[in-house]
């Protein structure tokens, strides 16, 4: 079954560039929601982060997932 995976990030964050690139490369369907001007957006990953802008932060199956990396995402694409 299919991930629900959706990606919170910026268009000018390398971290959230890279998180992309990996998904795509290995044929992952997300949503991905660009914070930058999105004032929900922005509101749940403070929410989520102790008030902290982090990103990316991905929501994978309800999990939250704050920068994973690529070591990470391998993990839970894994599971």
């Amino acid at each position: 079954m299919p991930m629900n995976i959706k990606v919170y990030g910026a268009d000018w964050c390398s971290d959230c560039r890279i998180a992309k690139s990996f998904l795509k490369s290995k044929d992952v369907k997300f949503e991905y929601i660009d914070i930058t001007d999105t004032k929900q957006a922005i509101a749940f990953v403070e929410q989520v982060n102790n008030g902290r802008r982090v990103i990316p932060t991905l929501v994978i199956d309800g999990t939250i997932h704050t920068n994973p990396g690529i070591n990470g995402l391998m993990k839970i694409l894994a599971e």
